[in-house]
């Protein structure tokens, strides 16, 4: 089950080695609605990760609330705390486990059905490396890995935090496509953060771009194309200089 993400009037700063505070959101809201991937883009530094750490409860904000809710327009929380799935730059596997274990760990540790372990294995064309150790494995090939075992949880929300940036643009672009088709299939509510525009374009169903100082939403791009998309379109092309002037216009 999908739930929505509130960020609702969030309050979050940091101290600096100096003893400065520095205030990196003020009175920030964004909603997130069910089974949808939002794509959160801007300067370096500017907030995106705090908004996925926030998301993933690792971090607490100052003021205001960060929660997952059942329905468009319902406040309170689940009942049961969310199952995040969460995919980072790098794929943060056990050396010493199988492809096939590293995600059995993360469904019994979600209380899920281990046959899961198997079936998103194949759904992301690495049955054949079952009994694979990550360091036998590519790059491509570990990101895999670490995408089954977000979905293999059967998530309400995946994060996502630069996922394909540490790979080559062959290799990106191939994982792109699976990540579209796994959000096809099983449609979590999804956060992106991403330093590529493009990717941003392509894999979400609104842009959210940030700019400022604390940050501030500069624009939010509905997208508007339904799945599956080829990556070949000009519409994202387009969307992509078009997400890019937005940047500089927000940086100057």
């Amino acid at each position: 089950m999908s739930a929505s993400l509130w960020f609702e009037h969030v309050d979050k700063s940091y101290v600096r080695p100096n003893g400065e505070r520095e205030l990196v959101l003020e009175n920030f809201s964004l909603e997130i609605r069910p089974g949808e991937l939002v794509a959160i883009v801007g300067s370096s530094g500017i907030g995106k990760s705090t908004l996925l750490h926030l998301a993933a409860g690792l971090e607490k904000p100052d003021a205001g609330r960060v929660e997952f809710a059942s329905a468009p327009g319902v406040t309170p929380a689940l009942r049961r705390q969310p199952r995040l799935g969460m995919v980072f730059q790098q794929p943060r596997l056990f050396d010493w486990l199988t492809a096939a274990d590293n995600i059995a760990v993360a469904v019994n540790a979600a209380g899920g059905d281990i046959a899961r372990a198997r079936e998103m294995l194949a759904a992301v064309g690495l049955n054949r490396h079952a009994g694979s150790y990550p360091l036998s494995l590519s790059g491509g090939q570990r990101q895999r890995v670490a995408l089954a075992r977000a979905f293999a949880i059967e998530p309400d929300a995946v994060l996502l935090d630069e996922p394909f940036s540490a790979l080559d643009e062959l290799t990106a672009r191939k994982l792109r496509l699976l990540l579209q088709e796994l959000w096809t299939d099983y449609a979590p509510t999804g956060l992106l953060v991403t330093h590529n525009t493009l990717e941003a374009a392509f894999l979400a169903d609104r842009v959210v771009v940030l700019a400022g100082k604390p940050a501030r939403i500069e624009r939010v791009i509905e997208i508007g194309q339904t799945r599956p998309r080829q990556a070949e379109n000009s519409f994202f092309f387009d969307l992509h200089r078009d997400i890019l002037s937005t940047l500089e216009r927000g940086a100057g």
